[in-house]
């Protein structure tokens, strides 16, 4: 067995000198075709004048405007596609674009200098008094802003090897006008083009997200402070909040994003032990979240009348299903005598399911192997079946011209479910489609057209996948007449809601099916899921919550595994032999062995620990002729060798390579002496086989290692089950 070194990481690819310049025009030239007639005076300046700059000033701008932060040191500023950067500063600064740092970069300035830079700054200005070396980096640089001034720090020599930007505004308002979303940079369209971003296919041409500039402008407005919220001070919080009450009413564009602002800044008033300032705050609010904090901070201030009456008020008219469901369980609990909340009651009602210790990190996984046991057929499934069979069913409706609305290539929602405008536009089209799924055979049929056509596809509704028909036919023939139309239709109405919160697991056997949701000790409902849960239930399926109690269980199967290999890191060497022996209640009930062709010469080294050669591999099948035997010999077991992230890490590696999944659950046989044999002078296998007596004939050949460490995993169960 080899210890395995981390896996070193690849290069990043090189792009080209000039890519960040084209495709910050390419941005310009669409949001000037999109948005021409209501850009504001400041962006169609800031346009004009970044044209009459230089090929090379441009470059730099746009390098500039790629890299995070508004000050820069100057000496790192050089750009294979900037040819004099002082020269090129000097054009930007006479256009306005970066400028020496003044007092407003005071901080931005201090952040680009390291922590023992600051020191001596402190130290220079005698303002060190009580400083020490230990302190953080933010901690030295407020303590700096306090004690010195920004011309202490950057005026005359050290200052000339610093630029500030300037503009940035008219900057960011483009990008935003672009993105539908803040951010500084274009780093979508290198994620793009080196693969790692795939942009839609639906649409070549796109439509403006705005039609008229105050709402541009207003959405920009709201957008800009929400990203701002968290990194400004306690200070520009409360100053916003004593704004509020004077922002103008919000378009319609632009209400969710003041909502979003107002809940946000509210709770940071909270933090702060302002209730009375947060409170204010939401009751500006429109969305179900602000009326939810507003009524928590009545009910703490005493105001009951108005507390039962606001939450009647929302039972009558919800603004979503999650305030109604809060509304009813508040109303409850605070008024007519019942102790605790529906969460809860759900958790306590749940029946409790016994899995084995190795499952910790994948309760879903045994959970799935023990419903088998009993007969059931179990599916992980989560969001996926219901995302998938909505997108499936109702494609065509879905990305109709008219529907899908997208704004640019990186847009992936269309436009009609992202406002919540879909069903309603489109009633009588989803209504049809809907009804094929009272006839099973009309609506696989429908679903096999779509991915026939669609396969492959890019969409933000479902991830593609072989199988994905035959995991839908259970729901698709099993689930209760009208079930299935009533949670999509929920779906088309709202689905940014109720896109999520389903239940973990798909059970089905006999025609019965049964969806249910696995909650550990520390796991709690969301309100997502409880409102997609009691959907489910109203809609007729057959929904349940299991609680998991953490046991050694007897019949749980382990697959003790060992591999030999060219060497020590899995994404460049491979395996030379794979041993395995499954075990049940405490038995080997099976083995597994073969070598295997490398495919690469094995070291001599390697050979002389292994005893293994480049002979006796050469007429072994290679990875890819045992991957499936050995994927059906590991079932549904838990994965367990000594330093098993070694193993499963080459395993996984070569799976991969396949295009294979490979994940299971996972017991270290070392870890886990370690932890319940402590205090033994060595843990390797063999010194841990020498202290217990276990059998270990020749080392270094993968059966019989696996065997040993069979043995060990007899010892770990039974000390974890006296402590269990």
């Amino acid at each position: 067995m080899l210890d395995a070194p981390p896996g070193a990481r690849p290069r990043p690819k090189d792009l080209p000198a000039g890519y960040h310049l084209a495709h910050f025009c390419e941005m310009v030239s669409f949001v000037e075709r999109l948005y021409g007639g209501i850009l504001g005076d400041e962006a169609v300046a800031w346009i004009a004048d970044f044209r009459a700059l230089d090929q090379n000033a441009q470059s730099l701008l746009v390098r500039m405007a790629n890299r995070k932060g508004s000050v820069f040191r100057i000496l790192h500023l050089g750009y294979a596609d900037v040819d004099d950067v002082a020269r090129r500063l000097g054009d930007l600064t006479a256009a306005g674009f970066v400028s020496p740092v003044r007092e407003k970069d005071f901080a931005a300035a201090l952040s680009v200098l390291s922590k023992d830079d600051v020191l001596d700054l402190l130290a220079e200005g005698h303002a060190d008094e009580g400083v020490r070396k230990s302190w953080t980096k933010p901690n030295l640089i407020k303590t700096a802003r306090e004690r010195l001034s920004v011309s202490e720090c950057f005026d005359g020599a050290r200052g000339a090897g610093f630029i500030a930007q300037r503009r940035k505004r008219a900057l960011r308002y483009l990008l935003y006008l672009y993105f539908g979303r803040m951010t500084d940079g274009l780093t979508s369209f290198a994620m793009r083009d080196l693969g790692l971003v795939r942009t839609n296919s639906f649409r070549a041409e796109f439509e403006a997200r705005f039609s008229e500039r105050a709402e541009a402008e207003e959405a920009f407005f709201y957008a800009e402070r929400i990203a701002w919220l968290d990194r400004c001070d306690a200070g520009d919080r409360e100053a916003m909040a004593r704004e509020a009450p004077g922002w103008s009413p919000p378009s319609e564009a632009a209400l969710p994003l003041r909502d979003t602002l107002l809940h946000a800044l509210g709770r940071h008033l909270e933090k702060a032990g302002d209730a009375q300032g947060a409170r204010a705050l939401y009751a500006l609010g429109t969305s179900p979240e602000c009326g939810e904090r507003a009524v928590r901070l009545a009910w703490a201030a005493g105001e009951k009348a108005m507390v039962r009456t606001r939450l009647e008020h929302m039972i009558a008219s919800p603004g979503s299903d999650g305030e109604a469901l809060f509304a009813q369980d508040f109303l409850a609990r605070k008024f007519g005598g019942k102790r605790t909340s529906l969460i809860t009651d759900m958790l306590r009602e749940a029946p409790t399911i016994g899995l084995d210790e190795s499952h910790r990190a994948l309760p879903e996984r045994g959970a799935v192997a023990l419903f088998e046991r009993q007969g059931w057929t179990a599916d992980h499934a989560e969001n996926t079946p219901w995302r998938a069979l909505f997108g499936l069913l109702l494609w065509d409706i879905v990305y109709d011209k008219a529907n899908a609305r997208l704004h640019n290539a990186f847009e992936r929602m269309p436009g009609a479910l992202r406002d919540g405008s879909f069903y309603a536009d489109n009633r009588r089209a989803i209504e049809d489609r809907l009804a094929l799924l009272d006839r099973p055979d009309a609506a696989m049929a429908r679903l096999l057209a779509t991915v026939t056509e669609r396969y492959g596809t890019l969409t933000p509704l479902f991830r593609w996948y072989p199988d994905m028909i035959e995991r839908l036919r259970p729901l698709l023939y099993h689930a209760p007449r009208g079930a299935l139309a009533r949670v999509l239709r929920g779906m088309a109405s709202d689905y940014r809601n109720r896109k999520d919160g389903f239940p973990d697991l798909m059970l089905h056997r006999d025609g019965a099916l049964r969806l249910v949701e696995i909650k550990t000790e520390n796991d709690q409902i969301r309100r997502n899921q409880l409102v997609q849960l009691q959907l489910l239930r109203e809609a007729g399926f057959d929904v349940a919550i299991n609680r998991v109690a953490w046991i050694v269980d007897p019949d749980q199967t382990y697959v003790v595994v060992d591999i030999e290999t060219t060497g020590g890191r899995a994404p460049l060497h491979r395996i030379t032999e794979i041993g395995a022996v499954k075990m049940r209640g405490g038995e080997i009930v099976d083995r597994w062995q073969s070598l295997i062709n490398p495919e690469r010469p094995i070291p001599a080294t390697i050979t002389r620990l292994t005893g293994i050669t480049n002979e006796m591999v050469a007429e072994a099948p290679v990875f890819s002729e045992i991957a499936d035997d050995f994927a059906a010999f590991m079932e549904d077991g838990v994965f367990v060798a000594h330093n098993v992230r070694f193993d499963y890490g080459f395993l996984s590696s070569e799976f991969g390579r396949l295009e294979k999944r490979f994940r299971y659950p996972t017991l270290c046989t070392c870890q886990s002496m370690r932890k319940l044999f402590k205090g033994l002078p060595s843990y390797g296998l063999a010194n841990l086989c020498r202290h217990f007596g276990i059998a270990l004939e020749s080392h270094h050949r993968a059966l019989c290692d696996a065997e040993a460490a069979a043995g060990l995993l007899l010892k770990i169960n039974e000390r974890r089950t006296n402590e269990v």
